[in-house]
């Protein structure tokens, strides 16, 4: 139309509009989503190629005699470890994982492996979802993720429960790889909310690291959690960042560079508030781990330095348009630059040759401001008014309700007779009359 008036107006606004978006996106880099983040230091990063490691050690069928070990080995002592499970022993119900007793570091270490792309039972894991079907401790979570978190604590409850009392100094760590990232922060998330299945385990004891995590979990919870999850993504890693659901992602696998690209159109012209507002909008789960070793317009990798925040706003809300989106979520790459980025701390900053006393003090000082930080995060959440976002009370549980149901919630946890892990979370829930899973009311927080 503009066209016949001579002048084609609406043509040019569009092509400028589209020549704006792909300035902007061509121009975004991994780097800006972090560049505000302080830096991590070496005694907070120090778990995570360790832990890599062992998380590769599930993809061995003998550790004794491995086929696959990185360069330098797995860091594992085949006496140290408690078991073994396979796809066949979890009934391809869970991913195959290990429950190493590392007396080297005071950890209990359960390892999850990541998605197996020729087992269509992860498949099944992940497309066991709907948008909102899952309702969790006042927030959403992943369906299929959740279920496989029972699957595992189920099996190995007897067992951790006897290792942590055998061991009371020992920390608990879940960890994973995307798919096993996901399960392991669940885990982590059940186990918290049911310590005395476990005999009264203090919170601070439990720890996960999601390696490459999906987004499993709504943004409450996410910041809610950030003092026992830790997430570590590398570089332009596509998975921590796309809010697709996970089924949709592996139906179109074939597709997927179409697919992000998709995605990051709708994502660019939808408002950071209108994300932040949607309760159903899940997010890479608890304190963020950015390892950053490429620069733009530059060939090759750098140095890598690892940035640490809890993030709100701003929460890896941007695909990044990288041949490397898809290379970045894999194990191996992780583990290389996790250790290349620790042992470059180490170098500037040698916390092995620290009297014992002094790094009590510094890590008691990293305890306090990585509080700081956690508190501050809860705060700002309520500030921008993230759906079912509260503040810890001054008795340091969570904001109860002023008809007690906080009270009661408690209570029947501390008072729930034996039973799987699978009863203990469909206990929680009840089905509405379209079938759904949800919330009941007694254990719902508004």
């Amino acid at each position: 139309m503009s066209i016949l008036c001579g002048f084609p107006l609406l043509e040019c606004v569009y092509c400028i509009g589209c020549a704006r978006w792909a300035w902007k996106r061509c121009l975004y880099t991994a780097g800006h989503d972090s560049e505000t983040w302080g830096v991590a230091t070496a005694e907070e990063f120090e778990p995570v190629p360790r832990l890599c490691r062992y998380i590769l050690a599930v993809y061995e069928d003998d550790l004794r005699n491995p086929l696959w070990e990185p360069p330098g080995g797995y860091g594992i002592n085949p006496d140290w470890l408690i078991l073994k499970r396979t796809y066949e022993d979890t009934c391809r119900r869970a991913p195959p994982y290990l429950l190493y007793l590392d007396h080297d570091h005071a950890d209990i270490v359960l390892a999850i492996r990541g998605l197996n792309l020729a087992n269509q039972k992860d498949y099944a894991v992940l497309l066991d979802n709907k948008l909102g079907q899952r309702k969790f401790d006042g927030g959403y979570v992943h369906n299929g993720l959740l279920k496989a978190a029972g699957v595992v604590l189920d099996a190995e409850y007897d067992t951790l429960k006897k290792l942590l009392d055998d061991y009371p100094n020992y920390t608990l760590t879940f960890t994973g790889h995307s798919l096993g990232s996901g399960v392991a922060a669940l885990m982590a998330m059940v186990v918290v909310q049911h310590r005395h299945k476990l005999g009264n385990i203090d919170r601070k004891r439990v720890r996960c690291y999601a390696i490459a995590p999906a987004r499993c979990m709504s943004l409450n919870l996410a910041v809610r959690y950030s003092d026992i999850i830790n997430s570590v993504v590398l570089q332009d890693d596509f998975l921590p960042r796309t809010a697709t659901p996970l089924e949709d992602i592996f139906k179109s696998l074939f597709c997927l560079p179409c697919l992000l690209c998709l995605r990051c159109v709708k994502d660019t012209f939808t408002s950071e508030e209108r994300k932040i507002k949607d309760p159903r909008r899940l997010y890479a789960p608890g304190r963020l781990y950015h390892i950053v070793e490429r620069k733009p317009f530059r060939c090759g990798r750098f140095p890598p330095i690892v940035r640490t925040a809890v993030p709100v706003d701003g929460r890896f809300e941007h695909i990044v348009l990288s041949c490397n989106a898809t290379s970045d979520h894999a194990i191996i790459w992780i583990e290389r630059e996790a250790k290349r980025a620790l042992d470059l701390m180490l170098e500037k900053d040698p916390i092995m040759e620290i009297p014992a006393k002094q790094k009590m003090e510094r890590q008691q000082t990293l305890a306090k401001e990585h509080g700081e930080e956690y508190a501050a995060a809860l705060q700002r959440a309520v500030k921008l008014a993230v759906p079912h976002a509260v503040l810890p009370s001054q008795y340091g549980t969570f904001q109860d309700s002023e008809d007690g149901e906080g009270s009661s919630v408690e209570s029947s946890r501390k008072h729930t007779p034996g039973g799987s892990w699978d009863e203990l979370i469909e206990s929680l829930f009840d089905k509405d009359e379209s079938g759904h899973m949800v919330l009941k009311k007694a254990h719902s927080i508004v």
